[in-house]
């Protein structure tokens, strides 16, 4: 029964994202007119991110329910590949891109919002759409993550990953400037050549460094969990034998029972 709570919100969640992105995208912008439209901005990309993997998520869950008990096992087969994508989507792109917008952009947004937020863009984009692109991302995938344990893949091969994604976004973000002239974000425009490459260089690094927290912290909840589990699989083994006649284990409900009273 405990994987059909799980189940709703991860369909509640996907249900969210994909309203955030068709108001999003219904907005007349003139940024969204330009070169690159919405796919310059790593925001718009997060989104889509986040919505697949919760679309791989809802699917995942699905062929479990359906192949549950079958003993199909091409069917097994097709889910574990299923699960493993799920797993190395959220380990590569999911948490560490997702952790990244956030952070970067409130960040930068509470030192000086013109320089990633304009005022200007009120008149165009709501406030909750603001924080459904900016904020709700955070605590989504740490629900996910406490709700599901996920199987990293190898570090080397996970901080590959995640620094060919990084590169290829900044190749993009320059490409974009050569062909326009203009910065995606307006305080590149305000520090020189020297400042932007050690930001491009930091943001590589911040990356790499959200890629290892997100394995450390599902190693710590998961671990943490098991651990409670099997200290209370002990308690409760240990109460069976001190309770019992002679040390040998009482029943279960006879625990209970003497519990009770």
């Amino acid at each position: 029964m405990a994987l059909v709570p799980c189940q709703v919100l991860r369909v509640a969640i996907l249900l969210s994202y994909c309203s955030i992105l068709c108001n999003y995208k219904a907005i007349e912008m003139p940024s969204h007119q330009t070169y690159g439209g919405s796919w310059k901005f790593l925001t718009f990309i997060d989104l889509v991110i986040q919505a697949v993997f919760f679309g791989i998520c809802v699917l995942t869950d699905l062929s479990t329910l359906l192949t549950r008990d079958s003993g199909n096992q091409e069917q097994e087969r097709q889910l574990r590949k299923l699960i493993s994508l799920r797993d190395w989507t959220l380990a590569v792109l999911a948490f560490p891109v997702g952790v990244f917008v956030v952070a970067v952009f409130w960040t930068i947004y509470a030192y000086d919002r013109e320089m990633i937020y304009p005022k200007l863009l009120d008149n165009f984009i709501p406030g909750w759409l603001n924080h459904g692109m900016h904020t709700t991302v955070l605590p989504f995938i740490l629900i996910e993550m406490r709700t599901s344990h996920h199987q990293y893949p190898s570090r080397s091969s996970g901080l590959a990953a995640i620094c060919t994604f990084s590169v290829a976004y900044i190749l993009w973000v320059c490409w974009i400037h050569h062909v326009t002239g203009m910065w995606v974000y307006p305080f590149l425009e305000h520090i020189g050549s020297g400042a932007r490459i050690i930001f491009f260089g930091s943001t590589t690094i911040l990356m790499n460094f959200l890629y290892l927290l997100g394995e450390v912290l599902n190693s710590y909840i998961w671990d943490t969990q098991r651990n409670a589990v099997a200290s209370k699989e002990s308690r409760d083994h240990e109460a069976r034998t001190i309770n019992s006649p002679g040390g040998c284990p009482l029943p279960e409900w006879k625990v209970t029972e003497r519990c009770s009273h």
